[in-house]
């Protein structure tokens, strides 16, 4: 009977730390990273890092966490244990997003002064592509199969699709004005793409490269002006994508199969991006006038707390 209570009691224990989560949040103003303990809200401490930090991602074994010093023309390599700054790697001038494909070895940042994406090999920490796209390239998604890279100019309004086996251009999508951010669907049939001047969100079709729907945000009692798309996150149930709106300050919940909001949730000033905690049940956003993030009950879809961390909080990355 002892063996099966303490055996109760160590798969309570397992299970319960398992969804601890811990955040890692770019300050753009404070030249630092913050470190919040997801669960609880609390700010553990802040790092200083480069000049304006935004962008932001774990490697794949999460050993080391990559930060794009924007106005340092680099992108740093932290222990994800001390935080300490062991390296760099040559990401162009002006990294901002970025994203490491599934095989680990590759990350594809976004240069937008150069108007080129950059592609790095991690391991040999070298330059293996310089990649042409449009004016003021800015969002980077890979479909969770590897098979597509694209990325977004804002002044060019265009989905550039790459094929990362060539690291060429095989199709361009015309879009809304300044496109922003892109994200795949989980199963790698569908790219959603925000339109920051345009205030919409459009739904394209990963076979034939074609839009097959697209909505415009509307929130009661907000100028239109203001309602501005950047980050968007897809939920793994495939059925709802969440979509920070900028200086609205909501975050839209999109039904995926109807492209239809469900809800607006008030969040802190000027919503930027968004991470899921790894058992889903969260939902964290970057405010960068309020200085703080938004934790949100995904369950419930309701804001449960915001947690000062900084000036200009942009990026996030959850461990």
């Amino acid at each position: 009977m002892i063996n099966k209570i303490c055996l109760a009691f160590s798969l309570l224990f397992f299970s319960a730390i398992s969804v601890a989560d811990t955040l890692y949040i770019t300050l753009e103003k404070d030249n630092a990273l913050a470190v919040v303990d997801g669960e609880t809200g609390k700010l553990l401490k802040t790092k200083k890092l480069g000049q304006r930090p935004r962008g932001l991602a774990f490697s794949k074994d999460q050993s080391l966490l990559y930060v794009a010093a924007s106005d340092d023309d680099t992108i740093q390599i932290l222990d994800a244990v001390s935080l300490n700054i062991i390296g760099e790697l040559p990401s162009g001038e002006d990294p901002e997003m970025f994203k490491i494909h599934p095989n680990g070895r590759l990350l594809y940042v976004s240069n937008e002064d150069d108007n080129i994406v950059t592609v790095i090999d991690l391991e040999k920490k070298s330059v293996v592509a310089e990649i042409s796209v449009g004016v003021e390239p800015e969002g980077i998604a890979i479909s969770q199969d590897g098979k597509w890279v694209v990325n977004t100019s804002e002044t060019t309004n265009m989905v550039h699709w790459i094929d990362p086996l060539e690291q060429s251009i095989k199709e361009n999508t015309l879009v809304d004005s300044r496109p922003r951010a892109a994200e795949f669907s989980v199963d790698n049939s569908v790219l959603f793409v925000t339109s920051e001047i345009a205030g919409s969100l459009s739904r394209i079709d990963v076979a034939t490269k074609q839009i097959t729907g697209k909505l415009h945000f509307k929130v009661p009692g907000v100028d239109k002006e203001l309602i501005q798309p950047v980050g968007v996150l897809a939920h793994p149930n495939n059925k709802v994508l969440f979509v920070a709106l900028g200086p609205a300050n909501r975050v839209a919940v999109v039904d995926i199969q109807s492209m239809e909001v469900t809800k607006y949730l008030l969040v802190g000033q000027r919503v930027w991006n968004l991470a899921f905690s790894p058992d889903l049940t969260r939902l964290y956003t970057t405010n960068g006038v309020s200085n703080d993030i938004s934790i949100i009950d995904v369950d419930a879809l309701k804001v449960t707390r915001s947690v000062r961390v900084g000036h200009y909080p942009w990026g996030i990355a959850v461990k």
